[in-house]
């Protein structure tokens, strides 16, 4: 007995039920894969594969199935993820490398990884407690009003209005310039905990005719800095899951419903940092009933984490059925992932 032979089939019966959706039969695999052993040979190996339960006949006299454990063991023993075709990556970079802003980075992002899996794609928004401050801007609008923009290194940006309850005039100018240079000076680099703390301190650093000036502007800065958006998430391609409908062994509403809390969907996709590891990038594979929700244990979920540099700033992934083609998936993730982390890089 041969285990290396064993796995050869049992990715072969992987493969061949992932394309067609039809239990496989000893027949099939020699039909359709050079295996170089008998038919008796096969239909032993299958006979192994079962009793060890990675694959399962779903009814009397049929073809076997893989079983989460089955997918499991596929996916671990995964030497290397396939790489995508130079022209699939030309494409996912014209098309991120198109958005204006952060809600349109993330927007692109899951409408290509939906398209490019034909899953149901989620992506976190940036968390705000891992961001760091990239530049402060102040805009004076005329009269005692100045915009107030917050430019984090996710690409997030914040703005607020101020009135700092006196005119603008040509001092007035001057003001606004150096505290724009002491607060760029006080917080660029920060978290938003550390910049908040920092910020406390710099009226005092003014003059007394000065300060109330500073203490509007940092006021404003501050409400800025609340994370409002740490449990954002974005879904699309749900309309994906009709044609799977047959792979549910759960009502397919269900599946839906619970797609539909955001609660959930960041448990999904927020222990992305867990999972195999390849190329320098970490994958998650959940399968199955390694999913800790029961509506969503006839599902699998192929999730990354991405951000700027090595900080990993939010997750994003695909939620499918367990009958997926988990190596271009696998693909599909960790490249949309790494094009975002660029992009929020530059």
């Amino acid at each position: 007995m041969s285990d290396d032979r064993r796995l050869q089939v049992l990715r072969a019966i992987v493969q061949d039920y992932v394309q067609t959706s039809e239990p496989v039969g000893s027949k099939a695999l020699l039909e359709r894969h050079h295996l170089g052993v008998s038919a008796a040979t096969v239909r032993n190996d299958m006979a192994a594969l079962e009793e060890a339960g990675l694959i399962v006949a779903p009814h009397t006299s049929a073809g076997r199935v893989p079983t989460d454990a089955g997918y499991r063991l596929f996916v671990d023993r995964l030497s290397t993820i396939k790489p995508m075709s130079p022209a699939e990556r030309l494409a996912i970079a014209q098309f991120l490398d198109g958005a204006v802003d952060l809600d349109d980075v993330v927007d692109r992002t899951v409408r290509l990884l939906a398209t490019l899996t034909r899953q149901v794609a989620v992506m976190q928004y940036p968390s705000i407690s891992k961001s760091t401050v990239r530049h402060l801007e102040l805009v004076p609008l005329g009269g005692p009003r100045v915009m107030v923009v917050l430019i984090l290194n996710t690409g997030r940006v914040e703005q607020r209005v101020v009135d700092v309850g006196t005119e603008i005039d040509e001092a007035g100018l001057d003001l606004i310039s150096l505290v724009r240079t002491r607060i760029n000076e006080a917080t660029v680099g920060k978290t938003l905990v550390e910049a908040s703390a920092a910020l406390e301190a710099l009226p005092s650093a003014f003059e007394a005719s000065q300060r109330d000036v500073v203490r509007s502007i940092t006021a404003a800065l501050d409400e800025a800095l609340v994370p409002e958006r740490e449990e954002r998430v974005v879904m699309a391609g749900t309309a994906n899951l009709a044609r799977s409908g047959l792979d549910f062994t759960a009502q397919l509403h269900d599946v839906l419903e619970a797609l539909e809390q955001h609660v959930i969907l960041l448990k999904l996709i927020g222990t992305a940092g867990d999972g195999n590891v390849e190329g320098g990038s970490r994958l998650a594979v959940r399968i199955g009933h390694e999913n800790p929700f029961a509506e969503l244990q006839s599902t699998s979920v192929v999730s990354t984490g991405y951000g700027p540099g090595a900080d990993r700033v939010a997750g994003l992934g695909v939620v499918g059925p367990t009958r997926m083609d988990y190596p271009s998936t696998m693909a599909a993730v960790r490249a949309v992932a790494t094009y975002v982390s660029r992009i929020l890089a530059e």
